[in-house]
Parts: structure tokens; C-alpha cells; sequence
């Protein structure tokens, strides 16, 4: 579904992303693991065309999708769920769903949309008109999640959807995940907590300063000792 080539991103001199290749199936939960700076934020933001690539190619079905702007990009199918949640605090969570259907013109369709997400979110569904600003951490973030998904995505790009909140809620984001995995869209993760991204992943990632050292499938890098000795030690679950 989704191939990056020889990609290259450098600001002001400093390599971020040094040529990485890697590839993310159709249907699959990937992820890309690794320290804080490794360059996984980079690589998201890069494929949905937030940031400039110095070279390589992102070829997104069969189509090279580098140096398209962001919105033709999300038309085509792609989303990504930033780092830090990035609600509209002062819109409701049924407004902010709403803003995630903006290329969608046919009402009844936003309509079914948002009924999907109450279905995956219900808690959404009981708070649709209070405040975003006014959710707590875990909300937010399912609030994230089902803006993502009202502009019906085949590839959603999570970064660091656990991020800061408590180890009960990172289940249930977990869950939903997989949820969303087994309703036929793609997953492309990073994660921060690599053993929990692990244990739901087809297949893993690892990055380090900007270049992807090792790779193999999600149960097979977590019982890597060198991924364990690195990533794991600390992990909550």
C-alpha cells in the first residue's frame, strides 16, 4: 500500500531521516519504533506532506505522492493522528469530528460517519457537545482517532497515541486500534510504549538516528534481546 524509497529529510544542515526504505502493507498494523529523535515523527509528517523530503520517493498505491500538498494527500486516502492530540478546545467533540469531514460534501454521508465513530467511541457519542478543551487526556485522544476517521481513511498514521495517558486508557486506545485494523484500514504507528506497539503489530520497525537498523514481525522484535535491552525496560505494559 505504502512504499518509501531512499527517503532523505534534512533541516538546516542536520539529517533527519538518512534514506530509509521500508514498506506497509495493505490491511497490516506496522510500526516504527525507537528512541526519542530517531526520526519517527519526521517520517509521518513527511508522507503526509508536512514536511520537505531533500529526496526518495513515497509511493502510495502505486502513485509517487512526495511534494503533494497535504490536502490532495488526505483526499487520497491518507490521515494522520499527530502527537499531542491537537483538538479544537474551544469547538465540541461533534464539531471537531465535523472538521475531520471536510473534503466530504454529502451530508447523509457525514451523518453515517459520525455514527461509526459513536459506535467505536461511545463516550464521544455521550459528550458530543461539551467542549474538547474540556475532555480529559484519554478522551481527546479517541476524540483525535475518530476525527481521523470521518475522512474515511484506507492508511492511518497514529503518532504516539498513549502518549501521557494512563496505563487502563492505553488499552483501550489499544483496542480501538486493532478495531480499527480489523475494519479493513491500514495502520501505520509510532509509539513510544514499543511493547505494547509491538504486541499488536504485524510487522516492526526499528529507527535510530534517522535510519531503520533492524525490522521483523511485532512478537519477533519483542522477544529481540537487543530491542529489549533498548526499548522495552521500562514499558508500563
Amino acid at each position: 500500500m505504502l512504499k518509501i524509497k531512499d527517503l532523505h529529510v534534512n533541516f538546516g544542515g542536520i539529517t533527519a531521516i538518512d534514506k530509509i526504505s521500508f514498506e506497509v502493507p495493505k490491511g497490516k498494523i506496522i510500526s516504527l519504533i525507537g528512541a526519542n529523535g530517531a526520526g519517527k515523527s519526521t517520517t509521518l509528517r513527511t508522507i503526509v506532506g508536512l514536511e520537505k523530503a531533500t529526496g526518495g520517493s513515497v509511493i502510495y498505491e502505486g502513485q509517487e505522492i512526495l511534494g503533494k500538498g497535504v490536502e490532495k494527500i488526505v483526499k487520497s486516502g491518507i490521515v494522520l493522528v499527530p502527537e499531542g492530540r491537537r483538538v479544537f478546545a474551544n469547538l465540541s467533540v461533534k464539531e471537531n469530528l465535523i472538521m475531520g469531514a471536510y473534503n466530504i460534501k454529502d451530508k447523509q454521508e457525514i451523518k453515517g460517519l459520525l455514527k461509526h465513530v459513536f459506535e467505536v467511541f461511545p463516550r464521544l457519542s455521550e459528550r458530543q457537545w461539551q467542549e474538547a478543551g474540556t475532555l480529559s487526556g484519554g478522551e481527546q485522544q479517541m476524540l483525535a482517532v475518530g476525527r481521523a476517521l470521518m475522512a474515511k481513511p484506507r492508511l492511518v498514521m497514529m503518532d504516539e497515541p498513549s502518549l501521557g495517558l494512563a496505563p487502563l486508557v492505553v488499552k483501550d486506545i489499544l483496542e480501538v486500534i486493532k478495531r480499527i485494523n480489523s475494519d479493513g484500514v491500514t495502520v501505520l504507528l509510532i509509539e513510544q510504549n514499543a511493547k505494547a506497539a509491538l504486541n499488536i503489530s504485524d510487522y516492526a520497525f526499528v529507527l535510530e538516528t534517522g535510519r531503520v537498523t533492524m525490522e521483523g514481525a511485532g512478537k519477533e522484535l519483542a522477544n529481540n534481546e537487543d530491542v529489549k535491552k533498548a526499548y522495552l525496560g521500562k514499558d508500563a505494559i
